[in-house]
């Protein structure tokens, strides 16, 4: 999942954990800059809507943010 993200957001940073169908991740990428949570998050939720759709994936919990975002934050 972690490579599928970082793949398809180049520049983007990416943590995933969990296992069997629940997973949970953190994605740090500049193409979430000037998109709603909601946005970002369904930009996520597409790169894996064959799975969810097919039980692969479950349950995905999302933290998304803007690298400057993430500065802040941190």
């Amino acid at each position: 999942m972690q490579d599928r993200i970082e793949r398809a957001l180049p520049g983007a940073v990416a943590r995933v954990e969990g296992a069997e169908a629940h997973f949970s991740a953190v994605v740090v990428a500049k193409a979430f800059e000037g998109k709603t949570r909601i946005e970002q998050h369904q930009i996520i939720y597409a790169l894996f809507r064959k799975e969810m759709a097919g039980g692969e994936v479950h349950a995905l919990q999302l933290r998304t943010s803007t690298p400057a975002e993430w500065e802040k934050e941190s």
